[in-house]
């Protein structure tokens, strides 16, 4: 279980609630935050990221919350705010304690 300390970066879970359309009349998608939490974020190593198959100028990074009602239903198609946009990759949970910790693998652009 990671130290109450560890959990130090707030990140905000978002979730598309629909489309709009913007001034040249395009489908764009409307984001609203799920939930805020704290959480602890470890960058993949390039060992790693080879062996999922990422290549280019991505990030690959590991975040740790808590296990709650509201962090049981994040999925692959939600997203991480945390200075940029996160795509969601996986949700497990950790060997840290069954039902406690949720581990989110996710991945942004390199900017």
């Amino acid at each position: 279980m990671p130290p109450i300390g560890k959990l130090d970066r707030r990140i905000t879970i978002e979730r598309m609630t629909g489309t709009a359309k913007n001034e040249f009349n395009e489908d764009v998608q409307i984001w609203t935050p799920l939930t805020t939490v704290w959480a602890r974020r470890r960058d993949a190593s390039d060992g790693e990221r080879e062996a999922a198959g990422q290549i280019g100028a991505t990030l690959m990074s590991r975040f740790v919350i808590r296990s709650t009602a509201v962090s049981k239903a994040v999925t692959p198609v939600d997203r991480i705010s945390y200075r940029g946009i996160w795509n969601i990759q996986g949700i497990k949970e950790t060997e840290e304690g069954r039902n406690r910790f949720l581990e989110i693998t996710a991945i942004k652009d390199a900017d």
